[in-house]
């Protein structure tokens, strides 16, 4: 998401230098900016994300944890929490975080300070939760300009973010493969469609490119792309413009999963295939 204000670009430079550090971007929604987008502890130490209130006004956040799932299909889905296994039980007790609520004047960060409970008698595996930070709104003034017969719905938007907290325990592993990469369409216009596919203990998360033998330049490069321990499968659609779609259509391309750059950017799988 990429819709911050322009008047306050230049104040945040210094959440920025954090988001560069931290080896995560920043991610905003509405008038809050949250740095890094996501989180993985191995339970030697704690860490922070911070926030920063982008608009013009004084805004009241409530932060908490929720579990999500991922589908075939890559979509998280909410879970109710009565409906948690007892791994996602076992993340949602194990990390602990502070404070819970913040209010931020305009262009004010806030670190919330993330760590973790023991988790000696857990078994080796990772574990994950997501953190949704989420505006609280005013409360609007009541008025007597209205009269007794009208009625008067106001609706607000609620803004929030999720980032997933990741805790790894144990000496974990994972591969990856791609396969089946075609045209498709969704309401957005073209796609490029492909299967990929998750062995091992944990997690594979990074960013595709796309390119044509022998050209060092991708047609396409999707990032924050990941396949969670829940699934083995998963499909990827990377949005094409029309002109994109022509240029691969009927063509020999190179699709690559790359680890993020701030993990070395390390080949996770490759696809040399001619795209339908």
């Amino acid at each position: 998401m990429k819709f911050l204000r322009n008047m306050a670009v230049a104040t945040l430079s210094g959440l920025v230098a954090i988001a560069a550090l931290s080896g995560a971007p920043a991610q905003a929604a509405g008038d809050l900016l949250v740095a890094p987008t996501r989180v993985i502890l191995d339970g030697k130490r704690g860490t922070q994300v911070i926030l920063n209130n982008v608009g013009a006004e004084e805004t009241t956040y409530r932060i908490s944890l929720e579990i999500k799932r991922m589908g075939e299909d890559g979509r998280l889905e909410d879970i109710d929490p009565a409906g948690t296994n007892e791994a996602e039980k076992a993340a949602l007790a194990l990390v602990r975080y502070a404070p819970r609520r913040v209010t931020l004047p305009p262009n004010q960060p806030q670190s919330i300070r993330i760590g973790l409970n023991p988790a000696d008698t857990l078994p080796d595996g990772e574990y994950r939760v997501h953190m949704l930070f989420r505006a609280i709104p005013k409360t609007q003034a009541v008025t007597d300009e209205a009269g007794a017969s009208d009625l008067k719905i106001q609706l607000i938007p609620l803004y929030g973010i999720t980032i997933p907290i990741i805790v790894r325990k144990g000496n974990l592993s994972a591969t990856a493969a791609l396969a089946n990469a075609r045209l498709g369409r969704d309401e957005d216009g073209p796609v490029l469609e492909l299967d990929a596919t998750r062995k091992g203990t944990r997690s594979v998360y990074g960013e595709f490119r796309v390119m044509k033998p022998g050209q060092a330049k991708p047609i396409i490069v999707q990032k924050g792309i990941a396949i969670y321990p829940e699934i083995g499968k998963r499909r990827v659609d990377l949005p094409l413009s029309d002109e994109e779609a022509a240029a691969i259509r009927g063509s020999e391309v190179i699709i690559a999963y790359h680890d993020t750059p701030e993990n070395g950017g390390g080949m996770i799988a490759e696809l040399r295939t001619v795209v339908r």
